[in-house]
């Protein structure tokens, strides 16, 4: 599983706890965190090298646990390599076909709204750029006048598309400011049900990352609760 920092650690937890027999691998590249204001051919770039990596541990599936690669990349990297590839968006939009929600609004990466793959599939979805809220969520530095001034606008909708894996970590502070009956709708969660995989292993996880410093640290404490193994990856 990978994600340009802690965002996929959250798509991660959903699969341990509905999977915990398994050996689990995250890559996460903090390093060049944020992933939505690079061009294209970057983003292809730091995705394959990400994928080589995942090939020299002969892992059995991988998944793209961002909303950034997942929107651009995922096409070009299903045929880069024989290892099967979900990506995090697929399920989501799938979920949103099925479900008679009125009013929609989409957060996601600058690069993801520009890909418009949600526009594309779901009719009448309201795609809004937050470009800000990575960078909070990697530094530990929650602005929640910023989060207020997005949501301030869209008080009528039905449902919260959080269309980066990073924003499930902002879902207390979204909370202040939407209507109590509003659904948040987090991929990660989508992906964990719509997914079935092996559960006889045992369990094990490395989570290696480009770069590590004390706040990502706390982040991942904030998130996974069982034991597991912290790797620097030297490019």
């Amino acid at each position: 599983m990978f994600d340009s920092g802690i965002g996929g650690v959250n798509v991660l937890k959903e699969f341990i706890k509905k999977y915990p027999h398994n050996s689990y691998y995250y890559y996460g590249d903090t390093l060049h965190v944020p992933y939505g204001d690079k061009d294209l051919d970057s983003l292809l770039n730091l995705s394959t090298n990400i994928i080589r990596f995942f090939e020299r541990l002969k892992v059995d599936l991988i998944i793209i646990a961002c909303g950034t690669i997942s929107s651009t990349c995922f096409l070009k990297l299903k045929k880069i390599t024989s290892i099967r590839i979900i990506d995090i968006i697929t399920p989501t939009l799938e979920y949103l076909q099925k479900e008679n929600f009125n009013k929609l609004l989409l957060f996601g990466t600058s690069r993801t709204i520009d890909s418009h793959i949600f526009k594309k599939n779901i009719s009448g979805i309201i795609e809004i750029k937050t470009p800000e809220f990575v960078e909070m969520i990697e530094n530990n530095q929650i602005d929640s006048n910023v989060i207020k001034k997005y949501l301030n606008k869209y008080q009528n909708i039905d449902a919260l598309v959080l269309g980066c894996t990073h924003y499930p970590l902002l879902i207390k502070e979204f909370k202040k400011y939407l209507n109590n009956k509003v659904i948040i709708i987090d991929m990660g969660k989508i992906l964990v049900n719509s997914l079935t995989i092996s559960n006889k292993g045992k369990y094990n996880l490395n989570l290696y990352f480009t770069k590590i410093d004390d706040n990502l640290i706390n982040n991942i404490n904030k998130i996974i609760d069982k034991n597991y193994k912290l790797k620097l990856i030297v490019e």
